[in-house]
């Protein structure tokens, strides 16, 4: 299966190519073959491992014409594999393809074509002592070294960049300190496995049950062909909804992954403990020595990689002095900006054309110009944070995210269904969350059997609101535009008949009645009305205090509740409302919380699951920091 399927959500939607595309991805590839040479490499670790690398040279490449390196170190591979074969692109973008420079792709070691034992986040090693300490910044300084010292015609300098756990290797790469890495882009970066990915705030995320072969089986040797084909699940139905009730509780999915090395870890971890913390690349993300300089990249409707990209730049900026740390945030789902549609859509909703072009164009290509070709002196002409205002849908600039003098604001959830800027009562909101019959988190059947889900990050909620086991809070109709741009933070105050429980809070963007339908809108999609989700995130009582050292909710006992939604940056526009919705479950996105504690959800019996009634208190707030 390959990378294909790996990436199969980039191509989500692509259903056929038109005849001009066909026409450009034949010069494409033409290109490659008339401007690169390919090169194939063993490269050995300090530890003896050998990683199997391909470099493209540009032809031209001399004496007098040097080229910088521009790599890429994956987990998933590096087809094609055979000498004379070449891919139809170097990197995903032509513009940086037809700028030229020396392009390296890396198996990582234990994956495809490379030695080694795979492990899932690799643990940094802050203090290496012995050839055998190694990790992916040592991983990324022995390649580094070897291909500046034995690739002709190189200038010395070096990029990285990646997509997704490519991103994290992206990351854990710029603390290898290597002085011939200038420049590094990790975009849609994993950063920590219980709060990206497979977990969020520790709720696993049941939507990626399908993905475990790819990431819990070891290679027998190295291989061009995959070795996980026939390890995924049976199926015996095409509705997912009803696929993944049959998997719950979670030791029925397990039952499918008796072999399966990672299975066997979300297991064994419930909580965040030593083994997943050593896996965070976040802690070591302060002074950096001989740091890169780093744009970090991601998409606000990015479903599995959110997390990543915003922490690692605040940490980054917030832990290391003259260090060169710029944002991008575009309104992509999941890596994007890496294919131009040139109707940009996310879901049912219209952005713009040619967006992806744009970033790649008028962003990238002049970051990596500047530290690989040009001056690399800092002095870029791009800004601190490059962000789209997903309601305005336009790109913004600011010079600091979060932006300082951003008002903070909070948003009372009243009784009353309304959105209000003080509390109203001392009363309550409440419904009864039954496992048997959860909220699902989209209305959109298609995705609920892909590889991880992605079109529910901005679709319609109407569906969700009509229920009564979700909560609804909205504001009147806005009078002017409002900018909401930084941090949301959920400040619950909650009680529960159960003793667990999980919170789903959605920011909702209501369009107003008349609202017309763009030239691009799906045919059986209306936008008058439309309640266009914005951001969400879950949070599982259990870890409100601590994720290393979960404890029970005490029955009918009023419970703070705190937790990031991530940040934003969305104009809400004049006519519009701003809602808040509340649930306790979203299935299956994420699993189905028993609401009974147990001590491992992952061993819980199926009558361990029990109805409970859930309050959410007038006291609890949503806070937002609006830009003026």
């Amino acid at each position: 299966m390959k990378k294909l399927f790996l990436l199969l959500s980039l191509l989500v939607g692509m259903t056929k190519i038109s005849a001009q595309s066909l026409s450009v991805a034949q010069q494409d590839s033409a290109f490659v073959r008339e401007n690169y040479v390919k090169y194939q490499y063993q490269i050995s670790m300090r530890d003896g491992v050998k990683l199997f690398t391909n470099v493209y040279v540009p032809k031209d490449a001399s004496a007098n014409n040097k080229y910088p390196i521009v790599m890429q170190r994956t987990c998933y591979d590096i087809a094609p594999y055979g000498k004379d074969d070449y891919p139809q692109m170097l990197y995903y973008s032509r513009h940086m393809m037809r700028e030229k420079f020396i392009f390296v792709e890396q198996d990582v070691r234990g994956r495809w074509m490379s030695e080694g034992t795979w492990t899932n986040m690799t643990p940094h090693i802050a203090n290496k002592k012995v050839k055998t300490d190694v990790d992916e910044a040592s991983d990324t300084y022995d390649t580094i070294d070897w291909l500046v010292k034995n690739i002709p015609n190189n200038n010395g300098r070096v990029g990285q960049y990646g997509i997704s756990y490519p991103g994290f290797y992206t990351i854990a790469g710029a603390l290898c300190g290597h002085p011939a890495l200038k420049a590094s882009s990790p975009q849609a970066p994993v950063s920590d496995f219980f709060f990206d990915d497979f977990h969020h705030n520790g709720a696993f995320t049941i939507g990626y049950g399908l993905t475990f072969p790819v990431f819990g089986v070891q290679h027998p040797k190295p291989t061009t062909e995959s070795w996980y084909d026939n390890l995924f699940p049976k199926r015996n139905t095409q509705d997912g909804f009803d696929w993944y009730k049959t998997q719950t509780p979670l030791k029925n999915l397990g039952a499918n992954y008796k072999d399966n090395f990672f299975w066997q870890e979300h297991v064994d971890h419930p909580n965040y403990d030593e083994f997943w913390q050593k896996r965070s690349i976040i802690p070591h993300l302060k002074n950096i020595k001989n740091a890169p300089a780093i744009m970090v990249v991601g998409g606000w409707y990015d479903a599995e990689d959110l997390y990543g990209p915003l922490t690692i730049y605040k940490n980054v900026e917030k832990n290391n002095q003259n260090i060169y740390n710029t944002i991008v945030m575009g309104p992509f789902g999941h890596g994007d900006w890496a294919r131009e549609r040139g109707h940009h859509m996310h879901s049912n909703v219209y952005f713009g054309d040619s967006v992806a072009t744009f970033f790649q164009r008028n962003i990238e290509l002049k970051f990596f110009k500047h530290f690989l070709k040009g001056a690399g002196d800092g002095k870029s002409d791009l800004p601190e944070a490059y962000l789209f205002d997903t309601g305005k849908k336009q790109w913004q600039e600011f010079k600091e995210w979060p932006v300082k003098t951003a008002q903070k604001v909070n948003f009372y959830l009243s009784n009353s269904g309304k959105l209000t800027d003080k509390i109203t009562s001392d009363g309550y909101s409440e419904f009864v969350s039954d496992p048997n019959k959860p909220v699902p988190y989209t209305e959109d059947n298609k995705q609920l059997f892909g590889f991880t889900p992605r079109a529910y990050m901005s679709e319609d909620q109407r569906f969700a609101g009509r229920r009564t086991d979700v909560l609804t809070f909205e504001t009147d109709v806005l009078t002017e535009d409002v900018t909401l741009g930084g941090e949301i933070l959920a400040k619950l105050k909650v009680a529960t008949t159960g003793t667990d429980a999980d919170w789903f809070v959605k920011l909702v963007d209501v369009y107003p009645g008349d609202e017309q339908n763009t030239p691009f809108t799906p045919k059986h999609i209306t936008l008058a009305g439309y309640q266009q989700m914005v951001r969400s995130e879950i949070m599982r009582s259990r870890f409100r205090n601590s994720f290393s050292k979960p404890e029970p909710l005490v029955p009918n006992q009023i419970t703070d509740v705190t937790f990031r939604l991530q940040d934003v940056l969305h104009t809400f526009k004049k006519g519009h409302k701003i809602m808040i919705q509340v649930q306790s479950t979203a299935f299956p996105l994420f699993d189905i919380n028993p609401q009974k504690y147990v001590d491992n959800i992952y061993k819980a019996d199926a009558a361990d699951f029990i109805k409970a009634t859930h309050k959410v208190y007038n006291s609890s707030a949503i806070e937002v920091e609006i830009l003026k």
